[in-house]
């Protein structure tokens, strides 16, 4: 048997052979990587540089007074601290009221009591049938008073939820704020939004898109303060965490390539996206992950949390840590993803 070249002819070619090999695997892991990352449209704008008009000033006022309440005021919210757990659904549902929603409780049993997800309705004008739900998750892991997880995400959708409330639109927007997304029952039967997402499922319910909005008050232009799931990413991500990161599976691909490429028609603020296998770490860190499992397509909105936020989980996750303008602009930004889901022609799931 011959085990190597025994010529110089013979070398050459073998070595050819293996910088063939070499290069096809290279050209499929890049085109791979591209796959998962290119994204319609021009991330623009600049962390550094981001001033706020009149609107976007009484915006940020209204988006600082939630986390506030919610982190300060109230603090960790979870079965381990039911007072403090039923005061956020309360203010919760305070604020939904005073823009003239009606929020109704949906409530389930975890740790031995009652929690809930607090559900707002707004119906669709022309084709109310089909619905796009907007969520984020208002609990907190044990000792932080998360006010980047989760008080800015709950801020964002209270204040979507009351924009939409003035201005509905062609199709049924729900705003829901779900217990229960983190630890112990993160990815289990009592994570709050997998019990909605099997209820809909149940009902049938024609839920065409889902938005968690996860974590996004956190952004900085220090250098390397953006870390990646995987070093595979970096030549195609930034090493700043000045984005905001739209996030997805590979099923629901088309639906968050169309929601980046508005955002980035209709806001000036860095952001990147990527859509990948659910078992690349953190691409289900969330809400959105509870969607997948019952087949309705959804994506995450995240400052991307764990991978720059040296705060998460932690007691020092307060309000003054948190980028307010850039949080302010981000909401305008997912206003118009919103828009364009209620309104424009979507696929059925």
């Amino acid at each position: 048997m011959k085990l190597a070249p025994s010529s110089p002819r013979e070398w050459i070619f073998a070595s050819l052979r293996i910088v063939s090999v070499l290069a096809v695997v290279f050209v499929l892991l890049f085109g791979l990587v591209g796959y998962t990352t290119w994204m319609p449209g021009w991330s623009t704008g600049e962390l550094s540089t981001l001033t706020l008009d009149t609107a976007e000033v009484e915006t940020r006022g209204r988006l600082a007074r939630h986390v506030q309440s919610l982190a300060s005021t109230i603090g960790e919210r979870n079965t381990r601290h039911p007072k403090a757990y039923a005061a956020a659904a309360k203010y919760i549902r305070a604020e939904l009221r005073a823009c003239g929603l009606e929020p109704v409780d949906a409530p389930f049993r975890s740790d031995g009591q009652d929690v809930v997800n607090i559900v707002a309705t707004i119906p669709g004008a022309s084709t109310p049938s089909e619905i796009v739900v907007v969520g984020a998750h208002y609990d907190t892991v044990r000792d932080t008073p998360g006010a980047d997880d989760n008080a800015s995400g709950t801020a964002v959708v209270i204040e979507l939820a009351c924009r939409f409330a003035r201005a509905p639109g062609a199709r049924t927007l729900r705003f829901v704020l779900f217990a229960n997304e983190e630890p112990p029952a993160f990815q289990n039967d009592d994570m709050g939004s997998l019990v909605y997402a099997r209820a809909c499922r149940a009902t049938s319910d024609d839920i065409r898109a889902m938005i968690s909005v996860e974590s996004v008050g956190f952004f900085t232009n220090d250098e390397d303060s953006q870390q990646l799931p995987s070093p595979v990413l970096a030549p195609f991500m930034p090493d700043e965490g000045d984005f905001l990161a739209f996030v997805s599976n590979l099923g629901s691909r088309s639906l968050l390539r169309r929601a980046i490429g508005v955002f980035r028609e209709n806001c000036e603020f860095p952001s990147e996206g990527i859509t990948a296998p659910e078992w690349v770490s953190g691409i289900g860190f969330s809400d959105h992950w509870s969607f997948w499992q019952v087949g309705y397509p959804a994506f995450m909105v995240t400052d991307t949390a764990l991978f720059r936020n040296g705060h998460y989980h932690k007691p020092s996750d307060l309000p003054a840590t948190l980028h307010s303008d850039g949080m302010t602009r981000v909401t305008s930004g997912v206003e118009a993803v919103v828009r364009d889901l209620i309104t424009e022609p979507l696929d059925s799931p």
